[in-house]
């Protein structure tokens, strides 16, 4: 049976815990608000579950981050080719460098990273009632971040990721336990998230309004209707205003709702657009200095294979790349404006991971690995992953210096 809170004097495991109790459509809903890396947030999890009874359980987890922490061999599972293939390299990349961020602080303190969300897992299973997976996909969320800021502000947003990784300097508990004012995900990309309004609705307002449905939809598959049913709700304390209002006023079907947040918006187009209209410029140019002359036409033609090659083929060295990777990157990079949606940093990233195949040791260490700038190149499956961001990066710079050499060649 369920305890009051006001019937009799909290004990000392839930004292100051941020908790709120919503009830809505015949179902109580007790959202307490934890801090990711806290052995108090923990303490408070079995207690909850002790002290009270629930009818289900629910965490700010999504399948994925589920599997990972039931599953201590996820990463070794994980098809290096598919993901390149299939060009999530980058988003596994954000993934993570925001879980060795989560483990640098639990380490320093002892806890398992997500050890409340483990345990509200645990005492579920063990009191035999059902837990409910409630957060969105970590990779869909990074991907509506990443397309909500501009061109510029993603800068930003991938310094604010790895400064947050590579920062050595300890960090206070009393700081730790300042994060139940806050977000995982908001605390990683630190003052940037606070200061722009898309990326904090990607990361924050969204989830609440997706936990919401996904609460009220769980709710009503469940069929709890007439007699009160109690869900304890875990999530990041930086939720729990959001997601208690919008579970007071959400309105309309939460299937429906919870579906459209979950859509990927599609990709900005005038990026896009910009980037072939300036390639289509560079070839013109190309094309026009043939026009003139066959000597300046062939210069030309050399400064776009000469720096579209040479940039590549950098950041697959600068990368810690095998030499065939390093020749993969500088074929890839002239030609990619004839190959449209296949980065010139996957087809070197492939050769990567054919010529030096991940280890089994490789998977075991990657979280630690990336936690130290050096372990980027010391680890196979780190080194493959910075070799396709550079690789891109590289080709990119490529281009537009051929184009600045070109053009500088025609006035």
């Amino acid at each position: 049976m369920s305890l009051d809170a006001s019937a009799e004097p909290l004990p000392t495991a839930l004292e100051g815990q941020p908790i709120e109790r919503v009830v809505r459509d015949g179902v109580e809903y007790v959202v307490l608000g934890t801090a990711h890396v806290s052995r108090a947030s923990v303490d408070a999890v079995r207690e909850l579950l002790v002290r009270e009874s629930f009818d289900a359980v629910a965490v700010e987890l999504c399948p994925s981050r589920a599997q990972g922490m039931r599953d201590p061999d996820a990463l070794k599972k994980m098809d290096l080719f598919q993901v390149i293939r299939q060009g999530k390299a980058g988003m596994v990349a954000a993934s993570l460098v925001l879980s060795t961020f989560q483990k640098r602080l639990a380490d320093q303190f002892g806890i398992e990273p997500g050890a409340e969300m483990k345990a509200a897992m645990d005492g579920a299973e063990q009191r035999g009632v059902p837990v409910w997976l409630v957060d969105r996909e970590v990779g869909t969320t990074l991907k509506r971040a990443w397309r909500s800021v501009g061109f510029w502000q993603r800068f930003g947003l991938m310094g604010g990721l790895f400064a947050s990784v590579f920062e050595r300097e300890a960090i206070e508990e009393k700081e730790i336990e300042k994060l139940k004012q806050g977000d995982m995900l908001e605390s990683a990309f630190s003052e940037f998230a606070s200061q722009s309004e898309p990326l904090y609705r990607s990361l924050i307002a969204e989830r609440d309004a997706y936990m919401a449905a996904r609460l009220r939809e769980e709710a009503g598959r469940a069929g709890y209707s007439g007699e009160p049913r109690r869900v304890l709700v875990v999530i990041g304390a930086g939720h729990l205003k959001g997601l208690s209002e919008q579970l007071r006023t959400q309105e309309g079907d939460p299937g429906a709702e919870a579906t459209e947040l979950a859509k990927l918006p599609a990709p900005s187009k005038w990026p896009k657009w910009i980037a072939i209209g300036l390639v289509l410029l560079v070839f013109a140019a190309i094309a026009v200095a043939f026009h003139r002359n066959a000597a300046l036409g062939a210069q030309a033609l050399r400064d776009w294979v000469m720096y579209t090659a040479g940039f590549s083929a950098l950041g697959a060295v600068v990368a810690g790349g095998h030499p065939l990777s390093v020749f993969a990157a500088a074929v890839a990079g002239p030609i990619k404006p004839f190959r449209p949606g296949v980065p010139s940093g996957a087809i070197s990233a492939m050769t990567e991971a054919w010529v030096r195949k991940p280890r089994v040791a490789d998977f075991e260490t990657l979280r630690d690995d990336i936690g130290h700038w050096t372990g980027w190149w010391k680890n196979r499956v780190a080194r493959t992953l910075l070799n396709f961001l550079l690789v891109c990066v590289g080709t990119i710079a490529g281009e537009y210096t051929a184009g600045i050499h070109i053009f500088k060649s025609l006035f």
